[in-house]
Parts: structure tokens; sequence; C-alpha cells
């Protein structure tokens, strides 16, 4: 039954894909500036489906860090319309010349940009990615298939029922984006394996999810790995801007990616500066896990296991431990990192260039948050998700991210011999 379902789903996106790759830029702008409008217009009734799920979530147990990312307010969809809004003021990429050159034998080579053509997302609990989703791949000229989490299906059903509405006034197919809404493993298995219609897979979640994707998909994936983001204090750090730094990146929005969730202080300054951060996390109700340093000068702090290293707590707790140096820093992200985002807090230039250059993660940064990793906070408008691996490269991914290209050869009767 999945199997047919999804077929539907597919066969429309691949006709919709023709017609979206075909749309001048001027018209998929004003497409975009409608549905942005129609989001704030049509935000009570996105907003009651939306206490749906939460109440459903709620008493299932969902964790807070969770309903965190479930839900949605006047705020957060004025957000959602302001980056559909942000994509429309962007260059558009498809046609545009990524190179261009002309052979000894007259031949000129252009490699252009192209849309991908049929784009798969699937995702955890934010419902913000549904817009996001659907306003990167139309403005790049392709259609989408978006498989939410069933604890956010009412409030992506509304979602994606406001952009029907005006694909629709605008004499659009609706399948240029379509909710997958059966919430059956089975289903989300046969849609990582819809090659015959999807040409990109983007998975945007959890660990698990992840995983369960990169394992089982046969259509070709973009990783979009979790955050177990670092800062390192080094010996030269301003000690009052690193405790900001440091109290922002974790306490501004603790469920995010790019929340830090691990810190690293050079032994030099560990007994001066670990009660001063720790008391300041402790002031925002942090749940603070350290080493013997952390426990001995931190009061309150619990002893660390190995478990908490590589994990992504996606809530107010925070590990920290001190470090012998930068060589050691160095070697503690390469080992636990997902390669998200990870900061340098230091004066020292030598320092600062060394741990921006060995450090091979998404956003790298020298005396700034972590919570900068984000499509909108690089001027790239809305992102589809931040890629954790080289190919087909580090950090967040704006339209130029997802199309593809192509070589058109222009010639003037020439015939290899």
């Amino acid at each position: 039954m999945s199997e047919s379902y999804l077929d539907r789903l597919g066969a429309a996106a691949r006709e919709a894909s023709e017609t979206a790759a075909r749309l001048a830029t001027g018209r998929k702008n004003g497409i975009l500036l409608k549905c942005a409008d129609a989001l704030t217009e049509n935000a009570g009734a996105i907003l009651e489906a939306n206490e749906k799920d939460m109440a459903a979530a709620a008493s299932a147990g969902i964790k807070p860090s969770f309903l965190d990312r479930l839900k949605l307010d006047k705020k957060r969809i004025g957000g959602m319309a302001d980056g559909l809004r942000q994509v429309a003021g962007l260059p558009d990429p498809v046609g545009e010349a990524v190179s261009m050159k002309t052979l000894p034998n007259g031949l000129v080579v252009q490699n252009v940009r192209i849309p991908m053509g049929v784009i798969g997302m699937i995702y955890e609990a934010r419902p913000n990615v549904t817009s996001d989703a659907f306003g990167l791949c139309f403005k790049a000229g392709s259609a989408v298939i978006l498989r939410g989490g069933k604890e956010a299906l009412a409030s992506n059903r509304a979602i994606v029922s406001v952009f029907h509405g005006v694909l629709g006034e605008c004499g659009l197919p609706v399948g240029i984006v379509q909710l997958i809404e059966d919430a059956s493993r089975e289903t989300a298995r046969d849609f990582m394996r819809l090659n015959r219609y999807v040409d990109l897979l983007i998975p945007r979640g959890g660990a698990g999810l992840i995983q369960s994707v990169v394992e089982n998909s046969s259509v070709p994936v973009i990783e979009t790995g979790v955050g177990n983001c670092h800062i390192f204090v080094d010996e030269s750090a301003d000690f009052a801007g690193a405790v900001d730094i440091i109290v922002n990146a974790k306490v501004q929005r603790p469920s995010v990616c790019n929340a830090v969730e691990k810190v690293l202080v050079h032994k030099a300054v560990a007994e001066e500066f670990l009660p001063l951060v720790g008391k300041a996390l402790a002031a925002h109700t942090v749940e603070i896990r350290g080493d013997e340093w952390v426990t001995r000068l931190v009061p309150g702090a619990v002893t660390a296991v190995e478990e908490d290293w590589p994990k992504e707590y996606g809530e107010l707790i925070i590990a920290m431990r001190a470090v012998d140096g930068l060589e050691e820093a160095i070697a503690h992200i390469r080992k636990y990192s997902s390669h998200h985002s990870e900061a340098i807090l230091s004066n020292d230039y030598a320092n600062i260039m060394r741990f921006t250059r060995e450090i091979d993660s998404a956003a790298v940064y020298a005396n700034a948050s972590t919570r900068f990793t984000d499509g909108g906070e690089f001027g790239m408008g809305a992102e589809i998700g931040i890629s954790t691996r080289k190919l087909p490269g580090l950090g967040p991914m704006g339209l130029r991210e997802i199309t593809s290209t192509k070589y058109v050869i222009f010639g003037s009767g020439q015939v290899r011999g």
C-alpha cells in the first residue's frame, strides 16, 4: 500500500518539477512572497493545528527540548514568512554560469547550474523546516516531497495546505510540494528507496534518523549531522567575553543543533575560569558535568562519563573538561565532534589560525558563539540543513547547494578527428 501511495506522490512530483524548472525568476519570487503573506494570514489555523500536536506530544511524555522544536507561535510563523521573503530576494542559481572556456578547436564549454529535480526531506519535529524546504527547493527550480515526524503531522499539513492554496491560485501544480501523511516506518523505508522519482534525499534530525537514512537509502543522500558542538577556552581568552559567549551558545536555545554541548578549558586558566563559567551557567539552571577539575572547582557539577563526550544533549546540560592546551583540545574535538560547529576563544593569533585550519567542521569560529551556524545568519536566507560531510561540502546548504550542474557546449561545425 505504501509503495503505490509513494508512487503517486513521486509521479506528481516528477511532473511538477518540470514545471518548476521552467519558471522565470520573477514569477518564482512573486509566488514566494504570496506564500509568505499567506503564512501570516493563516497563522490562526496553523497555530490551532500546532496546539493539537503539542498536546499529543506532551501527553506522550515527550521531553521539553523536543517540545521546544515542535512549538510554533506568531513570532516563529513570522520568522518562517521572513525566511521565504529572504529566499525571494536572493539571486536565482538556475542558469548561473559556473565556468566558461573556449577550447583551442573553438568549442565554447560552459558549466551551468540546473535544478536538482525532485528533492526528498525526512525530518523530525520542526515545522519550520516544512516552510524552509519548500522555499529553497521552489526557488532552486525543484519539487520537494516532505516526510516530517508524526508528532508534527497536523502542523505540517496546515503549512503545506497554505502553500497548495497559493500554488493553485497561481495556476501551478500542487505536486511542487507534497507531504507524506503516512507516518509508518514502512513508508519511510520505501521513501528512502524511491530513486525512480527522487533525485536527492536530505535527512534532518537526530543521530538515529540520519544513520537510518544513510544506511537504508538507495537515493543519493546529503548527510546533515547532529550538533555535538565544542568551545575551547584558550589561556589568553578574555574571561568576561568567554563567559558571555558560552552562556549564549548553551542557553539562548538549547534544543537546536548549533548550541554548544562541550567546553574545553586550558589548565593554565582553569582554576580561575571554571568557577566563573560554572556560576553563570548554574544561574540558568544548566546541569554541569565534567572531569575532576570541573567537579572540584564548580559547585554542583557531577562526574562526566565516557558516553557524555560524543553526546548531543539538546537541553540545558553541558559537559566541561580541562585540557593541557591547544594540542589536546584539537585532539579531543577530532575524536568526539560531529563536525558541526566548534569555536576557540583566544587572543593568540597563532592559536586561532591553527585551530581554524585543523578543525574540519561545518563552521569554525574564533571568539563568537556557535549559535550563528545558520543559513539565515550567514546571509543565505533559509537553509535546508547543515552538511557535516565534505561531499558535497561542509556548512549550511542554501540555494546553490541544492542545484546540480551540466555542461553546455557551443560549436561551429567541429568534429573529432
